[in-house]
């Protein structure tokens, strides 16, 4: 028998609101343990939570994005359990009255569109952490994090593979830092994700036992997870097995999951409203400020980037993955006639000065090295014939170290490329005259000694030379 994996995701996604869901307190990463508490994220007795007009505000916000529907009336719940880092014994949440309901992720996975329904966006607080590896006899807690806002993402069991799933993560990130609710950093948990996975047989459609995997934080880790997940319940059911409803732990050092608990039911929190707020109420006014707000989705952005710009359809995907990359490429492509030029030189050159930098963390386009007009300017420069492509890679390495704009350092250094056609033949001749005996060989049929020639030519003009011109010419001269 064969079977297929069912899978759903529930994201955590940390908002970026200077103060935490129900307090005053700064929900900034980073600080000293505890540095960032007060009575009532600590849960003295006798405090009450005032909620953070900005979180809700994100939150519609995320559900206008993805297509949802915003409640007018919401309702805050307790979610009751016991772990040394939630003071309260319980999480602010919400259950059965969610802000968002149902809406779409769209995204795409091996060249196909793809689109998952979202069952639920809510709000909650996120609860502190446990350090256990400190001390051999203790544990430590640290309640900076209790109290931050996060918005909790569940998709329908839609999932087919774990290809889809970091697809989709990859999508759902990428709207959040567009809408520049959550900053989508996996190693910090800024942006976190639970699987939920079962197995059944190929076409069936009885969902099987499910597992919950947690302790993911790459998008690789994700896809790890999954496919030994899907493969452990596979062995277990074929082998007459049953699969157990339980939480489970990614090992990323061993590759494997690993039991952690056994799975929860809703009922098992003794889910109830929330006594100390109100409900929560969204009038229609308030959603339609937010969504004159909205800036353009990736999704949309990727369409016109196709449509008005003639990128290729990866080029589109790779470009309006992050938006400060989408951002500083349509600064430099507009108006210019050749998008496609400049998008390779974002994706091959830019974004791996970028990287080795760390510039993208945070994202800020103005400390880039190089200006988005100055890339522009470049590739004009190649386009007009004024350097060859080999040259322009040592005006960017230039560009990148000093800052300096492109024409400015061809005219300095001398880098204008050599487009004379009497001079390009004269430096052929003394090529080919000066390598009679490869010539011979090239005649004979070792073709591959055509780059060799070439390669002589643009040594002995500097790397100045058109490299169409030295190409047309050493072709017509080895004819013999």
């Amino acid at each position: 028998m064969t079977f297929e994996p069912v899978i759903g995701l529930e994201v955590h996604a940390q908002l970026l609101t200077r103060s935490k869901l129900f307090c005053a307190c700064s929900a900034a990463f980073g600080a000293a343990p505890n540095a960032h508490t007060c009575p009532v994220c600590m849960a003295f007795p006798g405090v009450l939570p005032v909620v953070n007009r900005q979180a809700v505000e994100f939150a519609i916000r995320a559900g206008l994005a993805a297509g949802c529907r915003i409640a007018p009336v919401s309702q805050w719940a307790r979610k009751n359990y016991f772990y040394p880092d939630l003071p309260k014994a319980y999480q602010i949440s919400m259950y059965e009255a969610p802000i968002c309901v149902g809406g779409r992720v769209s995204f795409t996975v091996g060249g196909e569109h793809r689109a998952v329904r979202l069952t639920r966006i809510h709000l909650e607080e996120d609860a502190g952490k446990s350090i256990h590896d400190a001390h051999a006899d203790s544990s430590l807690v640290d309640l900076n994090r209790a109290g931050v806002p996060l918005l909790e993402i569940v998709s329908e069991p839609e999932l087919g593979s774990p290809a889809e799933a970091a697809a989709y993560l990859k999508s759902l990130r990428s709207i959040v830092q567009y809408l520049e609710i959550c900053d989508g950093n996996m190693e910090e948990g800024s942006f976190r994700c639970d699987a939920n996975i079962s197995v059944r047989p190929a076409g069936g459609d009885r969902l099987g036992t499910r597992a919950e995997v947690k302790n993911m934080n790459s998008f690789r880790a994700v896809e790890r997870a999954l496919e030994h997940e899907i493969a452990r319940q596979i062995a277990v059911v074929s082998g007459g097995g049953q699969v157990v409803q339980e939480t489970r732990l990614w090992d990323a050092e061993r590759e494997v999951t690993r039991p952690m608990r056994s799975k929860e039911f809703a009922h098992d929190y003794r889910y109830f409203p929330e006594p100390d707020l109100p409900p929560l109420v969204v009038d229609e006014a308030w959603v339609e400020r937010v969504r004159a707000g909205l800036p353009e989705l990736p999704s949309a952005r990727r369409v016109r980037f196709v449509r008005d710009l003639g990128l290729p359809d990866y080029d589109a995907e790779v470009l309006t993955a992050r938006r400060d990359v989408a951002d500083y490429f349509e600064a430099a492509a507009g108006g210019q006639p050749n998008a496609k030029a400049i998008g390779n030189w974002v994706m091959e050159s830019v974004l791996r000065i970028v990287r080795e930098r760390r510039l993208d963390d945070p994202p800020r386009i103005r400390d880039w090295p190089v200006a988005p007009e100055a890339l522009a300017d470049l590739v004009a420069l190649i386009d007009r014939g004024t350097i060859s492509g080999k040259i322009a890679k040592t005006v960017f390495d230039e560009m990148v170290a000093s800052g300096r704009p492109p024409r400015e350092i061809v005219e300095s250094r001398g880098l204008v490329q050599l487009t004379d056609a009497a001079a390009i033949a004269a430096a052929v001749d003394r090529v080919i005259a000066a390598h009679g005996d490869k010539v011979a060989e090239y005649r004979s049929g070792k073709e591959k000694l055509f780059g060799f020639f070439v390669g002589q030519v643009m040594k002995a003009t500097e790397g100045k030379a058109n490299p169409k011109q030295v190409n047309d010419l050493l072709r017509e001269r080895l004819r013999g």
